[in-house]
């Protein structure tokens, strides 16, 4: 298991807003949607004379990489200001851009809840009373084409005057968005009609996390006490419990992104030991396995894209990227923040972990290639087994004394 004190470098950035949301940007899908003609044909030739692969890959590394971070200091006088704020990444240098390439302000509201539409739409906060939705924006000058944030004039009416959300949710396909508030209602809508699929006004006493199926069929709901909920959004019904044993607490939940025969729900949950990841069959909904992973309180959780990796962060600032077959720590930072870890997001193509925290910083995680390491050692561990065996048959043949 790798392990680093989080000491390092440009990849931890201090903007002034303590965070309760981080989010990877969907660039290329942005990108197809919203940059001008001439601002794609000045991104794809900034190469200069390399060839197409070359350019691609330097897209890769430094042009496709941008977070989004909300939060802020509430409606109170701190001088703290409520904002979401856009930062780049650059893989080459492993660092986050030390200032904001966006930075839109909210007001006296603080964005305390954050969903990043898959497709490109937008971002959809979550504030005090209602939800306001954010769209991406180019900004254009004589040098540079960027990427930027702007306020939508689209109105979220059904969602106007209905309290604090403290849960976002779309879909895989941004198709459909879930809401979950602090007086447990759960909401669920069609997207982007706003139609209400399901409104159930006591799911929980109050609602934690949501998280949908890959195929949209299923939705998980956890509340702050109780069982866990799974609603079955074709006959909007709940359709099963997921029962806690002993003195955990629920915090979060993911399904695996991928829709096979082996897909399964992950609940990360707080014990008396620290906090365990439990596995859930999707088809009976009966639990399978419970593992401790880390020896702190967890404060936030996520999954790769791919689902093959899951990410804990923690109340002491630690952050932990677990193998999701195995459940064993393949990367741990330890005091990655200085505060509690809010929010965690893995990137697109499963290569970084963003995660944010209440003491006004964002970190980048690049996650090691295990799979990669591990087949060098394999073939070195061959060469050997190989290199000894000739040596015997030299040996045994008197090539060598």
């Amino acid at each position: 298991m790798g392990k680093s004190d989080g000491s390092e470098s440009h990849n931890l950035q201090k903007y002034g807003v303590p965070f309760y949301g981080a989010a990877w940007v969907p660039y290329s899908h942005i990108r197809s949607k919203l940059l001008s003609p001439e601002g794609i044909n000045k991104d794809d030739n900034d190469g200069g004379g390399r060839n197409g692969s070359e350019v691609e890959a330097s897209s890769a590394t430094t042009r496709n990489y941008y977070v989004v971070l909300a939060g802020g200091g509430g409606e109170g006088r701190s001088g703290i200001p409520n904002a979401v704020v856009l930062s780049h990444f650059d893989f080459a240098s492993n660092s986050l851009s030390d200032q904001p390439v966006a930075k839109l302000g909210t007001g006296s509201d603080l964005p305390y809840r954050m969903a990043v539409h898959p497709g490109g739409d937008g971002i959809i906060c979550a504030l005090q009373n209602n939800c306001r939705f954010f769209e991406w924006d180019e900004v254009k000058s004589a040098e540079v084409h960027k990427l930027g944030l702007k306020e939508s004039e689209k109105v979220l009416s059904q969602l106007e005057n209905v309290g604090q959300q403290l849960v976002l949710a779309f879909n895989s396909e941004g198709s459909i968005l879930a809401t979950g508030g602090e007086d447990g209602n759960l909401r669920v809508f069609k997207w982007p009609s706003i139609k209400i699929i399901l409104n159930e006004a006591q799911a929980h006493v109050s609602v934690k996390d949501l998280s949908f199926s890959p195929d949209g069929k299923f939705l998980v709901s956890l509340g702050n006490r109780g069982p866990g909920r799974v609603w079955d959004l074709t006959s909007s019904t709940a359709v099963a419990s997921l029962a806690k044993e002993n003195d955990e607490i629920f915090v979060s939940c993911r399904f695996s992104p991928i829709n096979d025969e082996n897909l399964v729900l992950y609940i990360a949950a707080i014990t008396d030991k620290g906090g365990s990841i439990i596995t859930w069959n999707t088809t009976s909904w009966k639990r399978m396995r419970s593992k401790q992973v880390v020896q702190e309180p967890v404060s936030s959780f996520n999954i790769s894209s791919n689902g093959k990796l899951l990410a804990i962060g923690t109340a002491q600032g630690d952050i932990s990227i677990i193998n999701s077959t195995s459940l064993k720590v393949q990367t741990m930072v330890k005091k990655a923040h200085l505060g509690i870890v809010t929010a965690l997001a893995l990137s697109h193509d499963s290569r970084a972990l963003v995660s944010a925290s209440m003491d006004s910083s964002a970190r980048v995680t690049i996650i090691e290639d295990k799979k990669q390491s591990g087949g060098l050692n394999l073939w070195l561990i061959i060469f050997i087994i190989l290199l000894s065996i000739a040596a015997y048959f030299m040996n045994d043949k008197g090539i060598i004394p």
